[in-house]
């Protein structure tokens, strides 16, 4: 029987938000396996996994991941098999992001079906799975995340004053009035009259600046990058209840104008979380959270689908409608959506790697689909064993070098390279050379999770 472990040439995209070059991680990693990088192209996306948009190929045979699993359902074990298809559950990535991605959520599964049945023009996805989603940290990130506590959103609207010409003065009062003194109540009623009170006012910003009367937008955009330009750190009165300083949100409206000129984004951002993160840091996005990826290079890890309902800070199709339907309108601090990884208890470090102060780290969110572990191995030689689990991995190597043995066969490690471990291998890593040698592992293995609330892990 054929050893449960492949080397994977994986596709790279192509959009004009991604770094230029190599100055794009995703590209860097591509070229590792004979993708070639042009210097003035950017580069948004690695992608692993068997989605049928970019599938990975197996670089001994140039078959694509996803014949090869169907053809040995053994290679995803027989429960993910017939739980996902024969097809691998989450979809693997590296992002470099120069520019914002656009304002989006992913609609859960039963949303997906519909669209895809209601506009397959705008909607070609022929998937019809849900697009939970997690982001690590690779270099310093930020991004728009969720909706801001309540009290945040409400304060903008009285300090800002063409935010609140935009949602117009019904609804600023409205939402301000309804929210009043009860706006980190945790009972349900409460709760849901709140998520009501927010999905007006958002609602009303998107439609009152997707209409005909638009130029409003254009108008009020104008008025709010002059302000952000000339109160400073004073801009949004100093950014008020929250964690973001003036200075902080006039810099983000100033740098997001000159990459989208009078964008509905600007004012987005005054109802959505701005979350900073370090190296290492992560964050779990539900199905229907919304989102826009602002800066920096990520590892992400999806349930496998492509479904996407944008509203801005793009030339791409925008669905304000389905848009401000869909969305849960759950509202938390950022930190509440940050998540808290631990020791992976599956790994056994051999002295070499204990004694250099190496490391694995787990990441696991709250759906089954998918886990990832990122290894640091710190020293020459330093192996980490990996126990062998009931469901399919895949490796990749962020930097550094040294090997990967499944069974009796080795194979070579390189920044770059990327692997499928099949289901029940025992995985070994080992480093070689004096650089740290990083790699994360994304994996399923069908088990219960706890549900996640309002953002809380």
């Amino acid at each position: 029987m054929q050893v449960p472990l492949m080397r994977l040439q994986c596709g790279c995209n192509s959009y004009e938000w991604g770094k230029v070059g190599k100055t794009s991680a995703a590209a860097k990693l591509a070229s590792a396996t004979g993708f070639e990088v042009q210097d003035d192209k950017p580069y948004a996306e690695l992608w692993m996994g068997t989605h049928p948009s970019l599938p990975a190929k197996d670089v001994e045979t140039n078959r694509s991941l996803l014949e090869l699993v169907q053809d040995n359902k053994a290679l995803l074990n027989h429960d993910v098999a017939q739980k996902y298809g024969n097809k691998l559950p989450f979809l693997f990535k590296v992002l470099s992001i120069s520019k914002a991605l656009s304002i989006q959520a992913h609609p859960n599964k039963k949303e997906a079906e519909h669209l895809h049945a209601k506009d397959p023009r705008n909607y070609p996805a022929v998937d019809d799975n849900h697009k939970p989603e997690m982001t690590i940290a690779v270099t310093p990130f930020d991004g728009l995340c969720g909706f801001r506590p309540l009290a945040e959103t409400a304060y903008f609207l009285e300090t800002v004053p063409s935010l609140r010409q935009l949602v117009g003065e019904d609804a600023s009062s409205n939402f301000i009035k309804s929210i009043k003194n009860q706006e980190t109540a945790s009972d349900t009623s409460t709760v849901e009259s709140n998520k009501k009170a927010l999905q007006a006012a958002f609602s009303a910003l998107m439609k009152n600046a997707s209409s005909s009367a638009s130029d409003t937008l254009k108008t009020q955009a104008e008025q709010l990058v002059t302000s952000a330009h000339s109160l400073g750190s004073d801009f949004a009165s100093g950014g008020g209840p929250g964690p973001n300083s003036g200075k902080q949100l006039s810099d983000l409206i100033i740098r997001l104008n000159s990459q989208f000129p009078n964008d509905i984004g600007l004012f987005v951002l005054f109802f959505l979380n701005y979350v900073q993160l370090e190296v290492g840091e992560a964050m779990f996005l539900k199905a229907d959270d919304i989102h826009a990826y602002l800066s920096g290079d990520i590892i992400e890890c999806m349930a496998s689908s492509d479904n996407v309902v944008r509203a801005g800070f793009t030339p791409k199709f925008k669905d304000v409608d389905t848009l401000t339907d869909m969305l849960t309108y759950s509202y938390a601090p950022i930190e509440e959506q940050k998540m808290h990884p631990q020791d992976y208890a599956y790994v056994k470090l051999d002295r070499a790697a204990y004694s250099a102060n190496s490391s694995a780290i787990l990441y696991d969110p709250p759906i089954e689909e998918f886990s990832v572990v990122k290894t640091d191995l710190k020293a020459n030689g330093a192996k980490a064993t990996f126990e062998s689990i009931d469901g399919p991995s895949i490796i990749i190597c962020t930097s550094g070098s040294g090997t990967i043995s499944v069974g009796p066969k080795v194979e070579p490690v390189e920044t770059g390279y990327v692997y499928f471990v099949g289901a029940t291998a025992e995985c070994v890593l080992e480093s070689k050379g004096e650089e740290p040698f990083t790699s994360f592992k994304a994996f399923c293995e069908l088990e219960e999770k706890e549900p996640v609330t309002n953002g809380k892990m």
